[in-house]
């Protein structure tokens, strides 16, 4: 590891507290800039950590030793995660990546305070003139898994196992269910929420609850490790997820991936920043900004189905089809988006109740 890249892994928030304040700050040249990185799991080869650090990866390899990273990985939500961050600023931290929609109080405010330092933080809702949250435009992908998804299923009940009902979460499953029943309205789904980012356990229990109410199609929300696609692929029943590739553990029953490239977005920020231009804004980014893409379709969807997917798909970076389109009803049968209206960005981001389709009430 080079000496302009620094991994810190905490498995519990106190300790991560204590020693990330604890260490000495360094003697850098001015023309080095110090990011520091926050994230809510560890790394690994896969999931939403994994995927943040590969966007990290493409700045440093931008900027070479010009940029110091500071990566602190497996850092609980909380107090904790707060004085780490102010901790990062005190090293000298210039620009923070805080990667979870947890930090989101605690960077609100270092961003006050600290108007030199420059903030990309993942989710949330809150803007400053130094602070950007982004977030991915995911339904657009799940609606197309919805629909291979309705095309390979034999109970017509498909599922998913979420990190938390948060409205990011919440759109990604209501679109599988809008795609699912583009191809079939008989299509049901079932969700069960484990309230974490990182827990393989209950993730493994939380995929074999909803296999054995029958549901041969998974969907692995916001989890950071392939606990549900492995439990998939030995359970025979079909499995995808975000961020990125799971396909080495189901070779043989993975879906495909709703996959995000964050790289050219977090250089966007980094320049803004060295340039004192650092834009503060809410980033919606989709398929029309190169940001999500699907990947590693199984062989097992037919022809003509792929066909259409590819079909839909060009038609949503083309922004000729939007998924969140009324007609729209809730799981009670109320109207919630009028026929032709489309839902605002602000709608979205706001959204807090299933499609029909999706029999889960969500958590009050």
């Amino acid at each position: 590891m080079s000496d302009t890249l620094k991994r810190r892994s905490f498995l519990k928030g106190t300790l991560a507290a204590t020693t990330a304040l604890a260490l000495p700050m360094r003697a850098h040249a001015q023309d080095v800039l110090k990011m520091g990185v926050v994230l809510p799991s560890p790394i690994a080869d896969v999931g939403w950590s994994h995927t943040l650090m590969e966007g990290v990866n493409t700045v440093k390899e931008a900027y070479g030793d010009k940029l110091e990273v500071t990566v602190l990985e497996n850092i609980m939500e909380g107090p904790d995660a707060d004085r780490i961050a102010n901790g990062l600023v005190s090293e000298g931290n210039e620009v923070l990546l805080l990667g979870s929609f947890g930090y989101q109080n605690g960077g609100i405010q270092i961003a006050k305070r600290n108007r030199d330092v420059s903030i990309i933080h993942a989710s949330g809702f809150m803007v400053e003139p130094n602070f950007a949250p982004f977030t991915a435009k995911y339904w657009q992908g799940t609606y197309l898994m919805g629909m291979a998804a309705a095309s390979l299923t034999k109970t017509k009940k498909i599922g998913c196992v979420g990190a938390f009902a948060i409205p990011e979460l919440i759109t990604s499953i209501n679109a599988f269910m809008l795609g699912a029943l583009s191809v079939d309205p008989e299509i049901t789904m079932s969700v069960v929420w484990v309230n974490s980012w990182f827990d393989p356990a209950s993730e493994q229990e939380a995929a074999k609850a909803l296999i054995s109410q029958d549901v041969d199609i998974l969907f692995s929300n916001a989890q950071d490790t392939p606990s549900v696609i492995a439990v998939a692929e030995e359970a025979g029943v079909y499995a995808y997820n975000l961020n990125s590739s799971m396909k080495k553990y189901a070779p043989s029953k993975y879906l495909g991936v709703v996959g995000t490239d964050w790289g050219p977005h977090f250089k966007r920020l980094v320049d803004g920043h060295v340039a004192g231009e650092f834009p503060g804004a809410n980033y919606w980014l989709g398929m029309e900004d190169d940001v999500v893409f699907t990947a590693d379709w199984n062989p097992d969807i037919p022809a003509d189905m792929i066909e259409q997917i590819k079909a839909k798909e060009a038609e949503i970076e083309a922004g000729d089809f939007v998924v969140f389109k009324g007609p729209l009803t809730d799981q009670s049968g109320t109207e919630r988006v009028a026929d032709g209206v489309a839902m605002t960005d602000g709608e979205i981001i706001g959204m807090d109740w299933h499609v029909a389709g999706v029999t889960t009430p969500l958590p009050s």
